[in-house]
C-alpha cells in the first residue's frame, strides 16, 4: 500500500506561509530626509546653476582683493579709459592689456578691482538685508498666526506696511537720518547701516503673511493638540514644532529678499542716494557708466550682467528649495 501524504495541521501551515512571505535578506536603512532633499533639488538644473553661481560671486567678493590687490580708490590718469582685454579680438588698436583686464574708468581706477568692491558691498547689504527682513517676517507671522488676540493688530500693521510707498520712504529715511548716522558711523559705515535698515524695514511684509498662513493650518493639527494636552507652554511648542516645519516657506523668502535687496540697493546707488560718490557699488558703477555708455559700452555690461545673473541665480536657486523642501511635490 502506498502512504498517504499527511496534511499539515494550520498552526504548520500558517508557519510555512509566514516563513515563505519574509524576507531573508537585511532591510535597508530608512533613507535621510536630507538625502531626499538634495536628490530632489540636483535634479532642479537651474536651481544647481544658481546655486553654484551664488556660491562663486559670494566666494569671489570675499577673497577677491587677495587675488587682485589692486585699490579700487586708486586715481591714474595716464592710463585711464583702457578697453577690456577681449576688445583686441576686434580692435588691435584699442588701449588695453591684462594690467587692466577689465579696462579703467575716466579717472585711471581699475575696473576690475572696482567690480571685487562693489559686489562685496553689494552681496553684504543683500544678505544682512535679507536676515534682518526674514527675522521681522518670521516673528510677526509667528505671533500673529499662534496667538489670535494678536492677529487682527499684526496683520492690519503688515497691510499698512504694504500701502506705503517704497522709493518716497526710502528718499525721505535717507534725507533724514544720513547726517546723524555719517556722523556717528563715517559716511561709508553711516549708509550702509542706513541702506540695510531701510531695506530690512521694508521688505518683511511677505514673509510675515507667508509664515502666518503655514502657522494657521499647523496649530490645529494632532501633534499640536497633543503637546498642548500634557501642558506643554507656548515657546516649546513654537521652538519645537512649529518653526521647523515652516523652514521651507522661509528659505524660499529668504531667497527673494536677497534678490530684491539686491535690486533695491542698486537701484538707491543708481539714483545717487546710496553710498558717497567714490565708494564703488554695482550700482553706483552702471551710473558712472550710461553718461560714457556710446563710446565705452562695455562698462554699463559689466555690473548690469554681474547684476542680472546674481538675482537670476537667486531666484532659481529659491525656485530649486521651493520644489526640495515641499514634500507634496518631492518625488514627482
Amino acid at each position: 500500500m502506498t502512504e498517504q501524504a499527511i496534511p499539515a495541521s494550520p498552526i504548520e501551515a500558517d508557519i510555512e506561509t509566514f516563513g515563505a512571505l519574509t524576507d531573508k535578506e537585511p532591510q535597508k536603512p530608512p533613507r535621510s530626509q536630507w538625502k531626499d532633499i538634495w536628490d530632489q533639488f540636483r535634479k532642479h538644473k537651474g536651481a544647481v546653476f544658481g546655486g553654484g553661481f551664488l556660491i562663486f560671486i559670494t566666494l569671489g567678493v570675499i577673497f577677491g582683493p587677495w587675488l587682485w590687490d589692486l585699490d579700487p580708490k586708486t586715481l591714474d590718469i595716464r592710463n585711464k579709459n583702457w578697453r577690456p582685454v577681449y576688445t583686441l579680438l576686434w580692435d588691435s588698436d584699442a588701449k588695453a592689456g591684462w594690467a587692466h583686464p577689465f579696462g579703467t574708468d575716466q579717472l585711471g581706477r581699475d575696473i576690475l578691482s572696482q567690480m571685487i568692491a562693489g559686489g562685496r558691498v553689494s552681496m553684504a547689504v543683500g544678505w544682512l538685508a535679507m536676515a534682518l527682513a526674514l527675522i521681522i517676517g518670521t516673528a510677526i507671522g509667528v505671533l500673529s498666526g499662534y496667538f489670535k488676540r494678536l492677529d487682527f493688530w499684526l496683520m492690519r500693521f503688515t497691510d499698512l506696511a504694504l500701502s506705503l510707498p517704497i522709493l518716497p520712504l526710502t528718499l525721505l529715511a535717507v534725507t533724514l537720518f544720513r547726517q546723524p548716522l555719517n556722523s556717528s558711523f563715517g559716511p561709508e559705515g553711516g549708509m550702509f547701516i542706513l541702506i540695510v535698515g531701510i531695506i530690512g524695514l521694508t521688505s518683511w511684509m511677505q514673509t510675515a503673511r507667508i509664515v502666518r498662513g503655514d502657522i494657521l493650518a499647523l496649530k490645529e493639527r494632532e501633534f499640536i493638540l497633543a503637546a498642548r494636552s500634557i501642558g506643554t507652554t507656548s515657546g516649546k511648542i513654537i521652538r519645537r514644532h512649529l518653526l521647523p516645519n515652516v523652514i521651507s516657506p522661509i528659505m524660499v523668502s529668504a531667497t527673494l529678499g536677497l534678490a530684491t535687496a539686491i535690486i533695491t540697493e542698486s537701484a538707491l546707488s543708481f539714483l545717487g542716494v546710496g553710498f558717497p560718490s567714490d565708494f564703488p557699488t554695482w550700482g553706483k558703477l552702471l551710473a558712472d557708466a550710461v553718461q560714457r555708455m556710446q563710446d565705452y559700452p562695455e562698462r554699463v555690461l559689466l555690473p548690469g550682467i554681474a547684476i542680472s545673473l546674481t538675482v537670476l541665480s537667486v531666484n532659481y536657486l529659491g525656485d530649486g528649495l521651493r520644489d526640495a523642501l515641499d514634500p507634496r511635490i518631492r518625488g514627482r
